[in-house]
């Protein structure tokens, strides 16, 4: 019987597991602490650090299946989804990894047996490539695995070099590839092989084996890793298509279930299928890319990884709508990924409602738009016809993605498909790199891997001196806000120092230390490090490598030796509010759920001493009556003063609590394998809630004091804030509040109790005032139009005015020229006056003499230009606004001439 897919990677994940592999869940699609990439594109990205030396693991071996995106930078496959059978987006990299245990010998081994034994693969159908320079890889495959040397080819660094990025961890690879058999070559070369490495399509590369022995810097230098390590990847689904049979990955059961579910949609026949086969591919694969996407807590938007996830959904959107949808359907094939992946990828189903709730609202806003881009495109293309030109200009490409959304890739399918017309590739980039120097915008930078090598370095040293243990600085936040420790280490300017004096700003190791470092959205500690004669005002806390935390600040006093005892104390107050704060999130998360549904599910936030920001999952504003009653339910929950406690858990006994939802963990975060679940309630009775949480908190909710919403509106698309105070703050709000309060119950001599009914009455008074003032102003401008009716000029037979007068705002100026209209019939009209020191103007024209080439937009905007500003409209009536109100009379001095020069 065929294995299935989920076999598949089951088999792969028990068979390095049986030869001493720890199973490591796959990390989440947004890279944790790496600013290299703007998604994990392997599955040695986690395990990154390790390779560097800047991160000890509990194991020396490892396996997983972990999700990756190939869509930016040198590893782009957006362009080849849909024409491809096997190129993807979103896929998933089967991975063993060697940490500095085994290296060459037991990778091979282990790629052999698990493809040979495991998946049972033909041998003769399996070929094998190295590095031009690996001798010792070339010997073990045809030595130690006796495979013919004619089925092992030596290759240069083009194949078989691999690295993730232009910097960080590299070596020489061998991959094994799949021979389809003769009947599938495509090259038609006598000498067909992989050797001839020309895209043959006879050949599938389905593992690659990375022999990392490097690290390479940003100048392009390599150094060897502290200690060399296998890294391993096999598309899983390249090696499903192999075990099937399939020469298309979306034959297999990875994207069958999918298609099936478009075709279902569509009611489409088995031929219809074929005809819209790319759409079909196209679906499929971005299908599963933005469900995992949303699911790893990215949200639609126009940068960065945002505007990633925003192409593709409107890429299959667009897919979609030529394969025959008229409408939204995304979610519908997001809710079949999930049903089909969401048995191993269990953030999935607890996340569905989100997902699905993510991808309609932004399809249907692609939606809105897709008609007036088309349009758009329809219009430029017949204007470049007539030009006699066949490609889009790189500036207008640009232009239909910065203001109407339409990204480039789309904008190309549908020149190409509808019109036979190219776009300009360099032409586009120059205008989006100018876009990006005018704006401001920025990109993913690159790590200081350097400056890391330093602190992890410095940790070796200290670990190797015996100055630390180990397992680095005891950190302990929890239970202390005063510690004594040791000057481990002091750094300056980047480097290690043994001394600093007063007024200079370093950082102090410490051997132990009790201030929090910022991570899970809470801010970290600031304080004082105090010894014999010296102090340090601690303003940030930072942790450069894994057991190694820095304490940043100004010497206030004295001189610091390394070896001098110290004593640790963090600034207790701002403590205490910071953990107000942040038990006040975890209480306000459980009532947003109550209230709004269990799709709510925190985004992200911020926990500071003085407020607390809270970003989640809704597809809607919050009415006032909805934030009232949250801000009630979390304030009773305060009261009730439930108890808050933390436990230490392994992860993998919590898995399916979280999938249930049981217990909250936050999207994107990088979970180790030990996990601390702060609990509020319990105690014999069910709790309130349990959230997997590294932050500090209160013992009890009273010790919060009290909550209320400062503010609540849109962080992105599908994704609310709620800002919000505790503890002192409000103490003092509220203080402030009812001053003002009494302060003005007193100027209108009222009691505070009746501040809102005389206001309300003083209100509609001072409206009713507005009123009569306005009507009185409207009256004075009437009895001066006999007046300016005799300012009006004749030119070329057209009556003229073009007048500036004393109106209060934009309003009286229409209602003025429609007077004018009503009493010269055919009249061009131009007035201007001038509102909060800003001049504005409009213009008028009968339908009679538009027909003999006057336009009123045209018009305005000659006028607002001589004022600093600019405007337009119809040809019948135009606004616009200006900046200098002292040019008005030469302004409408001009209106004469203009008219004279285009009336026919």
């Amino acid at each position: 019987m065929t294995l299935t897919s989920a076999q598949i990677r089951q088999a792969f994940l028990d068979y390095f597991e049986k030869n001493g592999h720890t199973v490591v869940p796959s990390s989440s699609l947004v890279p944790a602490d790496d600013p290299t990439l703007l998604f994990v594109n392997a599955g040695m990205v986690q395990f990154k650090d390790a390779f560097l030396g800047l991160e000890k693991r509990d194991y020396k071996r490892a396996t997983s299946s972990q999700k990756c995106m190939r869509v930016s930078g040198k590893h782009n496959d957006l362009e080849n989804v849909g024409p491809s059978p096997r190129h993807h987006t979103f896929f998933e990299m089967l991975g063993n990894f060697s940490l500095g245990d085994y290296f060459k010998r037991d990778a091979i081994r282990f790629a052999y047996e698990c493809l040979t034994d495991v998946y049972g693969l033909d041998p003769e159908r399996l070929r094998y490539t190295v590095h031009t320079s690996d001798d010792e890889a070339y010997d073990l495959w045809t030595k130690d695995m006796a495979i013919a040397p004619d089925k092992v080819y030596r290759m240069g660094d083009k194949t078989n070099f691999w690295q993730m990025a232009d910097i960080g961890p590299c070596g020489p690879t061998s991959e094994v590839h799949y021979d389809w058999g003769v009947a599938v070559c495509t090259c038609g070369q006598p000498d067909c092989s992989v050797l001839l490495d020309n895209g043959c399509e006879r050949w599938l590369e389905i593992w690659n084996l990375v022999f990392m022995q490097f690290n390479q810097k940003e100048d392009g230098s390599r150094t060897p890793l502290p200690k060399p390590g296998v890294d391993t990847g096999m598309g899983l689904e390249r090696i499903v298509s192999v075990v099937q049979n399939k020469k298309a990955n979306y034959e297999t059961d990875l994207f069958t279930p999918i298609t099936r579910r478009v075709q279902q949609l569509l009611g489409h026949s088995d031929n219809q299928v074929q005809q819209h086969l790319v759409a079909y591919r196209v679906i499929a694969d971005h299908g599963r890319a933005i469900t995992f996407m949303i699911g790893d807590g990215v949200m639609p938007g126009n940068e960065g990884r945002s505007s990633v996830l925003r192409l593709i959904l409107r890429r299959a959107a667009r897919y979609g709508r030529l394969a025959g949808f008229n409408g939204p359907f995304l979610a519908k094939i997001a809710d079949t990924v999930i049903d089909e992946m969401g048995g191993h990828y269990i953030e999935l189903k607890a996340r569905r409602q989100f997902i699905l709730n993510v991808i309609t609202q932004e399809e249907e806003r692609f939606l809105r738009t897709l008609n007036n881009g088309l349009e758009l495109i329809a219009e430029l293309v017949g204007r470049l016809k007539t030009q006699g030109q066949t490609q889009i200009p790189g500036g207008e490409v640009f232009k239909l993605y910065a203001t109407y959304g339409f990204p480039k890739d789309l904008t190309r399918v549908i020149a190409e498909e509808e019109y036979g017309f190219s776009i300009d590739e360099k032409g586009y980039a120059k205008a989006a790199e100018e876009h990006s120097r005018i704006s401001g915008g920025s990109k993913i930078g690159e790590i200081a891997v350097d400056l890391l090598q330093v602190y992890a370095d410095l940790f070796d040293a200290l670990k190797r001196g015996g100055k630390l243990p180990a397992s680095g600085v005891a950190y302990n936040p929890y239970n202390d806000t005063q510690l004594p420790a040791t000057v481990a280490a002091i750094v300056r300017d980047g480097q290690p120092v043994d001394s600093a004096g007063e007024g200079q700003h370093v950082e102090l190791v410490l051997s132990a230390t009790p201030f929090y470092v910022e991570s899970g959205g809470q801010v970290s500690d600031t304080g004082v490090i105090e010894g014999d004669g010296w102090a340090l005002d601690v303003s940030a806390v930072a942790k450069p490598v894994n057991g190694l935390i820095v304490h940043e600040g100004l010497v206030t006093r004295g001189h610091i030796n390394v070896g001098e005892a110290a004593t640790a104390a963090v600034d207790s107050d701002r403590r205490w509010n910071i953990m107000r704060n942040h038990t006040a999130t975890h209480v306000l998360h459980r009532e947003l759920r109550r209230a709004l549904g269990g799709h709510v599910a925190q985004a992200g936030s911020l926990v500071a001493p003085d407020r607390l920001r809270f970003d989640f999952s809704h597809p809607q504003k919050l009415s006032d009556a909805e934030l009232s009653r949250i801000e009630a339910a979390v304030n009773k929950a305060i009261l009730a003063d439930l108890p808050v406690s933390d436990s230490q858990k392994q992860y993998t006994e919590l898995r399916d609590a979280i999938a249930a939802g049981e217990i909250m963990a936050l999207f994107g975060e990088k979970y180790g394998d030990t996990v601390r679940v702060v609990q509020i309630g319990g105690n014999g009775s069910p709790a309130y809630s349990r959230e997997l949480c590294g932050g500090t908190h209160v013992e009890r909710t009273s010790q919060i004091g009290s909550l209320h919403i400062v503010s609540e509106g849109s962080a992105a698309a599908g994704v609310r804030r709620i800002e919000a105070v505790t503890g002192e703050v409000v103490q003092q709000l509220v203080q402030n509040r009812l001053e003002t309060l009494e302060q003005t119950a007193a100027l209108l001599g009222v009691k505070p109790e009746e501040v809102y009914e005389r206001a309300v009455s003083l209100a509609a008074l001072a409206q009713e005032r507005d009123k009569k003032i306005k009507e009185l102003e409207r009256k004075l401008v009437r009895a001066e139009f006999e007046q300016m009716l005799g300012q009006a000029k004749v030119v070329n037979g057209v009556n003229v005015v073009a007048l500036q007068v004393d109106a209060p705002d934009a309003s009286m100026l229409r209602e003025l020229s429609d007077w004018f209209r009503d009493r010269l019939n055919s009249v061009v009209v131009v007035l201007a006056t001038v509102t909060d020191d800003k001049p504005k103007i409009i213009a008028t024209v009968t339908d009679d003499l538009v027909g003999r080439g006057l336009h009123a937009g045209k018009l305005v905007k000659e006028v607002a230009g001589v004022v600093g500003g600019g405007g337009g409209g119809k040809p019948t009536m135009a606004e616009a606004g200006g900046r200098d109100a002292g040019k008005l009379p030469e302004a409408l001095a001009k209106v004469e001439a203009l008219v004279a020069a285009a009336v026919k």
